[in-house]
């Protein structure tokens, strides 16, 4: 049986082995006075990511509940034909003879 795979998922995630040789080129590319500055700035960036997006979900849930509203009551008239007829008043029967 052959499975389709992604494109992007093609080489896998990162296991054991791959995130050791990655830690170890950051750690040469940054140098070892960096790290703790790049991690606790990357951190922030996460922090004000996350704040970003619980405040567009909250004004995404505020206005999808503004938007919906209860339906209200509506007393219908009736239109102008049938307001005359109702106040003409019945001619009285005559009488025969």
């Amino acid at each position: 049986m052959i499975e389709t795979m992604n494109p992007l998922l093609a080489f896998g995630l990162p296991s054991g082995p791959d995130m050791i040789v990655i830690s170890i080129l950051v750690l040469v590319l940054f140098g070892a006075k960096k790290l703790p500055v790049f991690a606790r700035s990357l951190g922030r960036s996460m922090g004000e990511f996350r704040k970003a997006k619980e405040e567009f979900e909250s004004e995404l849930n505020s206005a999808a509940d503004d938007s919906y509203k209860a339906p209200e009551k509506r007393i219908e008239t009736p239109n102008a034909a049938e307001t005359q007829a109702e106040k003409q008043v019945p001619a009285t029967p005559s009488k025969v003879d």
